[in-house]
């Protein structure tokens, strides 16, 4: 029986969504962003495969509404 390792709560995800869209001058370009990270990080799961059952977009969305709300966090 194959257990995930993380659990996602849905609300939680689109809460952090909606937050990075509402602090972007642009909806599009924040649309962008994530999509770039979610494809650069899927590249570095390939080599890491660290969390296979988080999907990169998920992981994106988490780390740049982290980078948002904690700003001590370097991002790119």
């Amino acid at each position: 029986m194959l257990h995930k390792r993380y659990q996602f709560d849905s609300n939680q995800i689109m809460h952090r969504a909606e937050e990075l869209v509402s602090a972007a001058s642009n909806r599009y370009r924040i649309t962008v962003q994530v999509a770039n990270r979610a494809k650069r990080r899927r590249y570095e799961d390939f080599e890491n495969l660290d969390d296979p059952m988080m999907k990169p977009v998920l992981r994106a969305i988490i780390e740049m509404s982290d980078e948002l709300t904690q700003p001590e966090i370097i991002g790119d």
